[in-house]
């Protein structure tokens, strides 16, 4: 897995699916609040006059060279459920990302939020 300093350098880097096709730029990491761990990146979509943050998981995600590579395809990314670029994903909203990626939610025992942004 890929450790929260490390991924936090490649801010503003291209991502890329599988096939390295070109999905939009790395713009913040959320980890798993249970472990600390990178769980999900939000990435940059879209028009420049009409950006939007989408979320995708950092499982098997690899790094090279200016690029992350995700294990998800393009369109599935792109169809994730997103945020504004100003934005917080809301509490309620949380788990439809990880139903979007056939991903188990696990909120806290008190319901606190499974993802926090680094």
């Amino acid at each position: 897995m890929i450790g929260t300093a490390d991924i936090r350098e490649w801010r503003t880097h291209d991502v890329v699916d599988e096939g390295g096709h070109r999905i939009g730029e790395l713009e913040a990491i959320y980890v798993d609040t249970s472990s600390d761990e990178p769980a999900m990146a939000t990435v940059k979509v879209g028009l420049p006059t009409r950006h939007r943050l989408v979320f995708v998981p950092l499982e098997g995600a690899t790094v090279g060279p200016g690029y992350v590579r995700v294990a998800h395809h393009k369109a599935l990314v792109k169809q994730c459920p997103s945020i504004g670029t100003d934005d917080v994903l809301p509490a309620e909203d949380e788990e439809a990302v990880f139903r979007h990626y056939g991903l188990a939610y696990s909120p806290g025992a008190n319901g606190e939020r499974q993802l926090a942004r680094r």
